[in-house]
């Protein structure tokens, strides 16, 4: 092994030492937490653009449509006025505000998409946040613990109980390792059961905003209104039964 690089392993092991020695978790847990909270103002914007995006093509596509349906209708007028040539003029206009429209379609539909994904990644990051800053406030108080536990224990060396001070020690170390090591296990088995509580979460947001769009469109005559389940079919009208008797008589 070259002299440089055993110095060079030689600093690292020096530095990183410091550095860990320097690590204080409580300190480290709490920046976490904030630099969390920081990051939403940003990402909110970052949504915000977004839906404005959304938005003004929405207001351009109506403008669009208003303005192929007066080309039309200018055209119609000069087609009975016998003026042709404003008709053609109105008919080129015609043709590429059509495809305008077509394009601010296409472009409104990937907005709208685009929309709906960053609310999603919004509404998640949220709910991680949440989550993790329970977690710190528990690895904080069990670091709290710990330094109960540590000052205990140099208490206790200080006493200088020989053989019992280290069966202590020896102890504590034993059960240390064996609570982290369950609670690590715990940590395994629950991470799945957090994906799929946020999935439901978000799916149940979901379904309770569909469920009030459908009834602002029934509410505004859109679709028409919901039937009974208890019936399957409907019966059919007096003039319906006539009918049908008769059309079954005549064959």
């Amino acid at each position: 092994m070259g002299l440089w690089t055993r110095i060079k392993r030689s600093m690292r092991a020096l530095f990183g030492g410091i550095v860990e020695k320097t690590e204080d978790p409580e300190l480290i847990l709490q920046q976490t937490i904030r630099d969390m909270r920081d990051r939403i103002p940003d990402l909110n914007n970052s949504v915000a653009q977004v839906m404005a995006t959304e938005k003004l093509l929405a207001k351009n596509k109506d403008r669009l449509e208003g303005q192929v349906v007066d080309l039309d209708s200018k055209i119609k007028a000069s087609v009975k006025m016998s003026r042709d040539d404003i008709a053609t003029a109105y008919i080129g206009q015609l043709q590429q505000a059509q495809v305008d429209l077509q394009k601010t379609g296409h472009q409104l539909e990937h907005a709208q998409l685009a929309s709906q994904q960053a609310l999603k990644a919004r509404d998640n990051y949220v709910l991680q946040m949440q989550r993790r800053t329970a977690e710190a406030m528990q690895l904080i108080n069990q670091s709290k613990q710990a330094k109960l536990q540590e000052q205990l224990a140099q208490t206790m060396a200080s006493f200088q109980l020989g053989d019992d001070a280290s069966t202590f020690d020896e102890m504590r170390d034993k059960i240390d390792r064996r609570a982290a090591a369950a609670e690590a296990r715990m940590q395994l088995g629950t991470a799945s059961v957090d994906t799929q509580m946020q999935e439901i979460e978000r799916e149940a947001m979901d379904m309770q905003l569909q469920d009030k769009l459908l009834q602002y469109k029934r509410e505004m005559g859109l679709l028409p209104a919901a039937t009974s389940e208890s019936s399957p079919q409907a019966l059919p009208a007096q003039g319906e039964s006539s009918v049908t008797e008769g059309s079954s008589g005549s064959h």
